[in-house]
C-alpha cells in the first residue's frame, strides 16, 4: 500500500477576535471538491460552509436557484436524537429561520441575472452556547462565496445585538441574557444595513436604531478580516451566461405602451388589476407576436420590469397605486369571538389583506418539545401561520408548510413572546393559528394584529396588546422615499419590506426584507419613526375598541386550570404504585393532572368544581400538620387504656394519649370519646419514631373550653 503523505499545500488560516472571543477562518484543509469551503470556529462553536456552483445555468426559470441550507447535528451539543431512528430528520424550525436568517441579507448581492444553481451549505460541526451558531454560520457564508469564484457583491458579516435597559451587549453570552431584553440580529456591508431580524422585550425605538448603528461599527473588523481572504486566497469570478431577454422588444413596450400599463396598475383593487393586465397582455400579444414570436416567452418578466417602472415612477413622485398618501394606513377593521366553541378568535382586515386568528389553550404537558442544538427544550407559546392558495386568488392545490409560512409563524411568535404572561401567573400552554383569508400586502404584521385580538378574546392576560405594520421603500441614486402599510404590488416591486411590531412602551419584533444592496442609516431611522406613528394609529383605532383589554373569564369551552405546590418528597405519594393514586384521581374527577419535578401541580377541566375536588384529594394525600395548629376531626378508633385515633385528615390519623384527653385522671378512653365522635386536638409534632402527636386538653385550653 502507498501512502500519500502530502499534507494540504493549500490551507491558510484567518484569525481576530470578535467581542472577545476568538475567530478563525481555516481554508484549503475540507470539502476541496466544491467551489470553496471554510471551516469557521467562533469560541467553540464549529461550522463548516461550503459554497457548490452548478457547471450550466438552469433552463427555463427566470429567478436565481439559490439554497441556503443550515444543517444542525445533535452530536454538536453531545446529544443523540430523539426520533424513532435515532437520526436527524427533516430541519427543525430553528434550522429553517437560521437558513432563512442566511439566505435574505445575501440574495440580493447576487447577479439577478445569474440561473446557475448555487447551494451554500452550512454544517454546524460544534456548538459553544456563548457563540451563535447562526452567526458563525453567516460569517462563514459569506466568507466562503466571497473566496469563491461565485459572483458576489460581498462581502456581509453579522452580529448579535442586545440590551439590558442600560448598555448594549454585543454577542451576549449565557450570563448576559439573563438579564437581556432583546435578541437583534444585524447583517451588514461595509456601507449598509441588509439584514435585522429582532425579538425584544418592548424595547424603545431610538434605543433599537442607536444599537443598530453601534453594531453596524463593530461589524467591521470581521468584514475587513473576508477582504483579507479575498485578497490572499479568492478566485476570480467565472464568466456566466446573462438571462435571455429581449431588450430591443421591451424598449419599445416602454415606449409605446408604457400609458396603457399605467391605466392598468390605476386602482386600488387587486383583482380589477390583475384583469386590466391580462387584457394588455392579450392586446400586446396581438400587436407585437408576428414580428417578436418570442414574445410570451419573456412576458413574465415583461410585466415585472414594466410594472416596476411604473410604481417607481410614481412612489417618487408622490403617488401610491391605490392614491393614498405616503403615510397613509388603509382601510382598518378588527372583530373579536368571531368563531363559536373556539376558546379565542380575532378577524384583522387591512385593505385587502385579511387575518383570522384562532387561540386554542391547553395544559402545560402540551407544550411543545424541542429536539435541536440549541438550548431551548420546550415552547408554551406557539403561533403557525397558514397560506392557502385562495388568499392570493390562486388555483393551486394544497402542499406541505413551506419556508415563509414557518418564518411568518415565528415573526409572530417573537412579536408576542415578551408580552405572554409568565407561567406562574397564567399555567396555560397557548397555540394561535392565523389563517390568511386574503393576502395583499404584509400578511405577518396582519398576523400579529389578529394573534392580539384572539389572545385578549380568549382571556389571556397579556402585558400590552400588539400591532405590526410594514414600511416599504423606493429609491433612485441617493434619493428615496418610504411608504407605510405595502401592498402587494408594492411589496413585489418595491425595494424593502421593513416590519416593525410593537406595544405603546416599544418593539417587540422587526424583520427586514431587501431587494437591493443595503440601507443607510438614515433609511432605517425614518422607518423606525414612521412604523411607530403606524402602530400606534391601528392600536388606537381598531384593535382597543374592538377589544380594550383581555376579558376577564376564560371561554366556557377552554380548560380551567388550578395551580398548586406540594414537597417534592410526596410526589410518590400522589402518583402511587404503578401511577394507580393519580389514575384514581383522575379517572374520580375528569381533571388532567400534570405533575412537574419541583412539586407543581396543574390541574385542568372544563369544570372548576372538579378541578377544586382533585386539588382537595391531593392536598388531603399530601396532607402534613403543622406544629401547634388545632385539628377538628372524627374518633376512627379507640385504645381502652391508650388513647383514640382522630382523623386529621382523610386517611390521615393521629393518636392522642389517654393522659392527653383532659386535664383530670382518665381510667378508660370510653369515658371521653367513643367511635364517631367528633372533637378538637392541637398537633404537637412528632416523635422519635416520626409519629404524630395530638393533644385534646391543650385543643381545648386554646379555645378556652378546659374545665
Amino acid at each position: 500500500m502507498i501512502i500519500n503523505h502530502k499534507q494540504f499545500p493549500n490551507y491558510k488560516k484567518f484569525e481576530m477576535m470578535f467581542e472577545g472571543r476568538p475567530l478563525t477562518m481555516e481554508v484549503g484543509k475540507l470539502a476541496e471538491l466544491c467551489n470553496a469551503a471554510v471551516l469557521v470556529t467562533y469560541g467553540e462553536t464549529t461550522v463548516l460552509v461550503t459554497c457548490t456552483a452548478s457547471a450550466r445555468p438552469k433552463d427555463g426559470i427566470d429567478y436565481f436557484p439559490l439554497a441556503v441550507d443550515f444543517n444542525e447535528k445533535l452530536y454538536a451539543v453531545g446529544r443523540i436524537p430523539g426520533s424513532f431512528m435515532r437520526r436527524e430528520g427533516k430541519p427543525s424550525l430553528p434550522a429553517v429561520l437560521a437558513s432563512r436568517l442566511i439566505d435574505r441579507p445575501m440574495r440580493p448581492l447576487f447577479p439577478s441575472d445569474l440561473r446557475n444553481d448555487v447551494v451554500i451549505a452550512c454544517e454546524v460541526l460544534s456548538v459553544d452556547y456563548d457563540c451563535s451558531p447562526e452567526i458563525t454560520a453567516m460569517i462563514g457564508a459569506s466568507a466562503a462565496v466571497s473566496i469563491s469564484d461565485v459572483p458576489f457583491n460581498g462581502p456581509i458579516a453579522g452580529i448579535v445585538l442586545g440590551w439590558d435597559g442600560e448598555k448594549f451587549l454585543f454577542n451576549p453570552t449565557q450570563e448576559e441574557r439573563k438579564t437581556n431584553r432583546m435578541i437583534t440580529t444585524i447583517a451588514a456591508t461595509h456601507k449598509k444595513i441588509v439584514m435585522i431580524e429582532s425579538e425584544a422585550d418592548q424595547v424603545p425605538d431610538e434605543v433599537m436604531y442607536e444599537g443598530i448603528v453601534q453594531a453596524h461599527e463593530h461589524l467591521q473588523p470581521v468584514l475587513d478580516l473576508i477582504d483579507k481572504m479575498v485578497e490572499e486566497v479568492g478566485k476570480p469570478k467565472f464568466e456566466y451566461a446573462k438571462a435571455n431577454f429581449d431588450e430591443e422588444l421591451f424598449e419599445k413596450l416602454v415606449s409605446n405602451e408604457f400609458e396603457g400599463m399605467e391605466y392598468c396598475m390605476d386602482t386600488d383593487d387587486k383583482n380589477v388589476r390583475e384583469a386590466r393586465v391580462n387584457e394588455w397582455v392579450t392586446k400586446i400579444e396581438e400587436k407585437y407576436s408576428e414580428e417578436h414570436p418570442d414574445l410570451m416567452q419573456f412576458m413574465d418578466e415583461i410585466l415585472y420590469k414594466l410594472q416596476k417602472k411604473v410604481v417607481k415612477k410614481w412612489l417618487l413622485a408622490g403617488k401610491r397605486v391605490d392614491g393614498r398618501a405616503m403615510n397613509e394606513i388603509r382601510a382598518l377593521g378588527a372583530e373579536v369571538g368571531v368563531l363559536p366553541v373556539v376558546h379565542g378568535s380575532g378577524l384583522f382586515t387591512r385593505g385587502q389583506t385579511q387575518v383570522l386568528s384562532i387561540a386554542t389553550l391547553a395544559t402545560l404537558s402540551e407544550a411543545q418539545k424541542m429536539d435541536t442544538i440549541w438550548e431551548e427544550e420546550e415552547k408554551r407559546f406557539l403561533h403557525h401561520y397558514n397560506m392557502p392558495s385562495y388568499s392570493t386568488g390562486e388555483a393551486r392545490a394544497s402542499r406541505s408548510t413551506s419556508r415563509r409560512e414557518y418564518g411568518h409563524g415565528a415573526l409572530v411568535e417573537k412579536a408576542l413572546e415578551s408580552v405572554i404572561p409568565e407561567v406562574e401567573d397564567f399555567p396555560y400552554a397557548i397555540r394561535v393559528v392565523s389563517e390568511i383569508m386574503s393576502s395583499n400586502g404584509s400578511t405577518s404584521q396582519g398576523s400579529i394584529c389578529g394573534t392580539t385580538l384572539a389572545l385578549m378574546d380568549a382571556g389571556v392576560p397579556i402585558k400590552a396588546p400588539v400591532a405590526g405594520i410594514s414600511c416599504g421603500l423606493i429609491q433612485d441614486g441617493e434619493d428615496f422615499t418610504t411608504f407605510i402599510d405595502i401592498q402587494g404590488v408594492e411589496d413585489f416591486h418595491g425595494e424593502m419590506d421593513f416590519k416593525v411590531a410593537g406595544t405603546k412602551a416599544g418593539i417587540t419584533a422587526i424583520q427586514m426584507d431587501l431587494k437591493n444592496d443595503g440601507l443607510k442609516h438614515e433609511i432605517v431611522k425614518e422607518a423606525l419613526e414612521i412604523t411607530k406613528e403606524a402602530r400606534y394609529q391601528i392600536l388606537d383605532e381598531v384593535m382597543l375598541k374592538a377589544i380594550a383589554e383581555p376579558r376577564k373569564e376564560l371561554a366556557k369551552t377552554a380548560p380551567k386550570m388550578i395551580q398548586m405546590k406540594i414537597n417534592p418528597d410526596k410526589i410518590r405519594e400522589v402518583i402511587g404504585s404503578g401511577g394507580k393514586v393519580i389514575q384514581k384521581i383522575t379517572a374520580d374527577t375528569g381533571c388532567k393532572i400534570d405533575i412537574n419535578d419541583d412539586g407543581s401541580i396543574f390541574i385542568a377541566s372544563s369544570d372548576i368544581e372538579a378541578c377544586r375536588a382533585a386539588r382537595k384529594t391531593i392536598e388531603d394525600i399530601v396532607f402534613e400538620p403543622e406544629v401547634g395548629a388545632l385539628y377538628y376531626g372524627e374518633v376512627k378508633r379507640v385504645i381502652s387504656n391508650l388513647g383514640a385515633f382522630v382523623e386529621l385528615a382523610p386517611g390521615k390519623d393521629a393518636m392522642c394519649h389517654i393522659k392527653d384527653l383532659e386535664f383530670k385522671r382518665t381510667e378508660k378512653v370510653e369515658d371521653v370519646l367513643n367511635v364517631g365522635d367528633k372533637t378538637w386536638v392541637k398537633f404537637t409534632g412528632v416523635d422519635e419514631k416520626g409519629r404524630w402527636n395530638i393533644s385534646r386538653k391543650e385543643a381545648l385550653k386554646e379555645r378556652g373550653e378546659a374545665k
